[in-house]
């Protein structure tokens, strides 16, 4: 069946009139002169056979069904846009723009980096750490690692793992001592995230126990800071398993008490929902999953 389009230019005159409210802001921004422009526009109202705009001199403002139609035009030449950036984009792009969640990137990511580039010398990883959902459609990055319960909209979302909490400190800070019970934990100085204040509470509750209101407690912005004051003997923190492994082995931390709780939220391999991978993309999307993999799941 043949579409029956408006003309491209009309429809852009038209969108960007009332997307900044005026004839000449749209004549600047499309590199046009406001004459060409209010042309455009009427000839498009011809074409529909509505008015768009109600004008009182130099003023304009949409009408209802100029409302309702910049709507759907604005969401048509946004997909437009971005199926035209995707074709025009190389499809064996060796630059790869990820954005990972700080604490994936700065404890798990980060150690691997090394075999990706042995792996695959001729891709660019560009990382940025990032705690917020990509607008993948604005952004110039490809592919992401989301911290969630796997709810984003517009993305295609690989589970990678969940997220078990177990607490951690250093040996130093334990200083030969033994924490025998969660008594015992809550008596130590329990470090907090401030994004997520209520964590060491549901941790503990989930044990039928609650946390001192006088407990001694130290709070961080976020979990790689938490950890590494755990680290430098500040006191106890949790943290996702998995993402401390190397440290434990390593017996940089270890784990004061054998208790764990699993929790809904876990880490996903993003990216705008479907794209077709470049190259690049199918490289680093290929390599998480697989080392994810052959990672054990105990820290030990």
């Amino acid at each position: 069946m043949s579409r029956r389009l408006p003309p491209l230019n009309a429809v852009r005159a038209f969108e960007a009139a009332a997307r900044l409210g005026g004839v000449k802001r749209a004549a600047a921004e499309l590199f046009v002169t406001p004459s060409a422009v209010s042309h455009q526009v009427k000839a498009l109202e011809g074409f529909l056979g509505v008015a768009l705009f109600r004008r009182a001199g130099r003023q304009i403002a949409p009408t209802t069904a100029g409302v309702r139609y910049l709507t759907a035009v604005k969401q048509a030449l946004d997909e437009l846009d971005v199926a035209t950036r995707r074709v025009m984009a190389p499809a064996d792009a060796t630059v790869v723009n990820v954005s990972v969640a700080p604490s994936f990137l700065t404890r798990w990511l980060m150690p691997r980096v090394r075999d990706f580039q042995e792996r695959h010398p001729e891709i660019e990883l560009r990382l940025s750490p990032n705690s917020d959902p990509i607008d993948f459609a604005w952004s110039d990055i490809d592919i992401a690692i989301y911290f969630g319960e796997g709810d984003w909209a517009d993305v295609d979302a690989v589970f990678l793992h969940p997220v078990v909490l177990i607490p951690v400190c250093s040996p130093a800070y334990l200083g030969g001592r033994t924490i025998a019970s969660l008594q015992d934990l809550c008596r130590q100085t329990l470090i907090d995230v401030s994004t997520r204040p209520n964590e060491w509470d549901d941790f503990l509750a989930s044990f039928g126990m609650q946390r001192p209101r006088q407990g001694k407690r130290l709070g961080f912005s976020s979990t790689a800071l938490a950890v590494g004051a755990a680290m430098e003997d500040l006191g106890v923190a949790l943290a996702d398993r998995r993402l401390i492994a190397r440290e434990v082995r390593y017996g940089h931390l270890v784990m004061p008490l054998d208790v764990q709780l699993p929790t809904r939220q876990g880490f996903y391999l993003v990216y705008q929902a479907g794209r077709e991978l470049s190259d690049g993309m199918r490289c680093f999307y290929d390599w998480v999953i697989g080392e994810i993999a052959q990672q054990p799941n105990d820290p030990s």
